[in-house]
């Protein structure tokens, strides 16, 4: 919730006769004041701005998560919980900003790596012409910016950026058809075709009319590591609980509870550091295969919380899907919004001012399930390959021909698949790779985008960790598109429009670092996913969660399209009025009604979501757009 937003232009706005600049100084705290009033829209948090002249701030968050320093022509403004640590000491939350002033100036753009935990971080030095951005590492807070005229215009909300009168708010078709891809728009790029956002762990620095990006950290994984049992227990079990003490200072704090490994484990080490029953809060479906509210009550009964449920209906899903599609910055498709939202808000009017969430933890501690799956066809790579092309596929491609025997038909896709390199193998079952693009989009759509820029994304983020383990590989690939750019901004926006703050204990600097320390085999042994994680927690966590598959708040959209009028009304509508602005063709549109839909509900509803989130957001950021 909350945030900051500013600009460092190029020219100072005191220049020129005392008429002018009087003029200029007003109209740039006009162009602030809307700027600044987004942020606060969902908790009214206290606003605060400082500046003049060329360079202006406004920070909208609560005490403990608001630092402001101006003096001597620097203005610094950090928005979150961070804290200074190593070599710069530690920093109170009245002084934190003022501590570092000396830092910049000493230090430059090395003070980043100074800071730790969730912030956004905005440095404005009039008397160099110099600014720097920058976000913490794990990308829990973000940071959009824009270069106008010489100037660098930033936000931690795309809504701030888009309010001031002299940006330009041009929609970019290649981040549209990266939308349609990946149900997401991914970093750097935003769906702004002038804009772009920091990634974590990244910087911006503004010097001499250039921009210079800089990763102040990389995720560092030690693949040889000692791999003392004990020892690592220890050290992860206190970690886990200052993580949680830390994440629920200053609040009065619950948590998210799916009843899975890591929200579970979090309901534990709330009760123990608040010394109280935890407040839990889930979210169920009545909807066969969907529900996974007995899990939650396991967790809840087994660790003594005091527990709240809640029983999400496809009214419930038709009343949010419009706010929930203005509450994003960019299109957003992850269905999961939805019951997260529901979860914020039971917990919000509860009184709760602070849930905690368990994301990251598949990430960091390898519980994807598709982990194990790439294990199993990175078994078949280990075959001698001129046994595999001269033997075993021309026999069994040539005994598969024409059969129907499932056994027959699962060897072949195996097969198929193994013989992909990764990461295109993760996308074998892509939604628009498999509709086809000149299928569901228009041809002149087509003509402005790149159709192998999503999956060059994919590629470029992948090999940055050549040399790992294939499991440190994926977990670094979904850091970033599983998790900063999905995960986290699905329950930030979730809890901002709910109202209450949110934290991610297992992504506190410590515990990222303390996983990356783990051997390879620690996070997935075999196609054991989560290895040392269950093996750190069998005495702490009930049997039947350690053994339970991943699920989370999944959406039974699919199955409530085809039984809920009002719900399907929305949908279909969505998609007419998609029509009319010459992104998807209208003939694909129609046959996803009238024929997919019918054959199977969950698959192709997943397609009607997508298309349904895009429309409901330009309806609601970009009425008139059309391409």
């Amino acid at each position: 919730m909350s945030g900051l937003c500013g600009w460092l232009g190029a020219r100072d706005g005191d220049a020129g006769p005392a008429r002018e600049a009087k003029e200029a100084d007003l109209a740039a705290g006009l162009a602030l004041a809307r700027m600044a009033a987004p942020l606060s829209r969902f908790d009214a948090a206290p606003l605060r701005t400082a500046g003049g002249g060329a360079a202006r701030v406004a920070l909208a968050a609560g005490a403990d998560s608001a630092h402001l320093y101006q003096q001597d022509g620097l203005l610094i403004a950090l928005w979150g919980r961070a804290v200074l640590t190593g070599s710069a000491g530690n920093g109170t939350a009245a002084a934190l900003a003022a501590s570092l002033a000396p830092l910049w100036r000493s230090m430059g753009v090395k003070l980043c790596a100074a800071l730790s935990g969730p912030f956004a971080l905005c440095i404005l030095d009039q008397v160099t012409g110099q600014a720097l951005l920058a976000v913490d590492r794990s990308g829990t807070h973000t940071l959009h910016y824009q270069a106008h005229e010489g100037g660098l215009f930033f936000a931690s909300s795309a809504a701030a950026l888009a309010a001031h009168p002299d940006l330009d708010s041009s929609l970019d078709p290649q981040a549209l058809y990266n939308y349609l891809y990946f149900h997401m728009v991914p970093g750097p790029g935003t769906i702004y075709r002038e804009r772009q956002r920091l990634l974590p762990g990244e910087y911006l620095h503004a010097r001499g009319g250039k921009l210079c990006h800089g990763a102040y950290w990389k995720m560092g994984f030690q693949e040889h590591a000692p791999a003392q049992f004990k020892q690592l227990k220890t050290e992860f079990l206190h970690t886990l609980r200052v993580s949680v003490e830390e994440s629920v200072a200053h609040s009065t704090p619950g948590a998210f509870l799916s009843g899975g490994t890591d929200s579970s484990t979090l309901a534990c080490v709330l009760g123990q550091v608040s010394g109280r029953a935890a407040r839990t809060y889930s979210i169920g479906f009545d909807a066969p295969g969907y529900d996974e509210m007995a899990y939650a009550r396991i967790a809840a009964r087994h660790f003594g919380t005091e527990h709240h449920e809640l029983y999400v209906t496809a009214d419930d899903v038709v009343e949010a899907i419009p706010r929930i599609a203005a509450v994003f910055d960019q299109p957003f498709g992850n269905a999961s919004a939805i019951p997260a939202y529901y979860c914020a808000r039971m917990a919000q009017a509860d009184g709760i001012t602070r849930l905690l969430g368990g994301d990251g933890g598949d990430e960091l501690f390898g519980g994807n399930e598709r982990y194990a799956r790439q294990a199993l066809f990175a078994r078949y790579e280990r075959v001698p390959a001129m046994l595999r092309q001269t033997i075993i596929e021309p026999l069994l491609f040539k005994l598969a021909r024409g059969q129907r025997q499932r056994l027959l038909c699962k060897a072949r896709s195996y097969i198929e698949q193994a013989s992909m390199p990764l990461p295109a193998r993760l996308e074998s079952y892509n939604l628009l790779q498999r509709y086809g693009p000149g299928v569901v989009l228009e041809g002149g759509f087509l003509e402005g985008v790149d159709g192998g820029a999503p999956m060059g994304s994919l590629n470029q983020a992948y090999w940055l960790t050549q040399g790992c383990s294939q499991i440190n590989q994926m977990l670094a690939l979904d850091l970033k598109f599983t998790l900063a750019d999905n995960d986290l901004p699905k329950v930030v926006k979730a809890c901002e429009l709910a109202g209450v703050e949110v934290a991610f204990p297992f992504l506190s600097d410590a515990m990222v670092a303390f996983s990356a320390r783990l051997q390879p085999r620690q996070k997935l042994n075999g196609t054991r996913l989560r290895h040392f994680f269950k093996q750190a927690l069998r005495d702490t966590l009930p049997r039947a969660i350690l053994r339970k598959e991943k699920h989370g708040f999944g959406l039974p959209f699919g199955v409530w399209l085809q039984s809920h009028p009002g719900l399907r009304q929305l949908a279909f509508d969505s998609l007419s009025d998609l029509k009319a602005r010459r992104i998807v063709r209208a003939a694909f549109i129609d046959e996803l009604q009238e024929r997919h839909l019918a054959h199977h509900p969950a698959y192709h509803g997943t397609m009607v979501w997508i298309l349904m989130m895009l429309e409901q957001w330009l309806k609601h950021h970009h009425p008139r757009a059309s391409l």
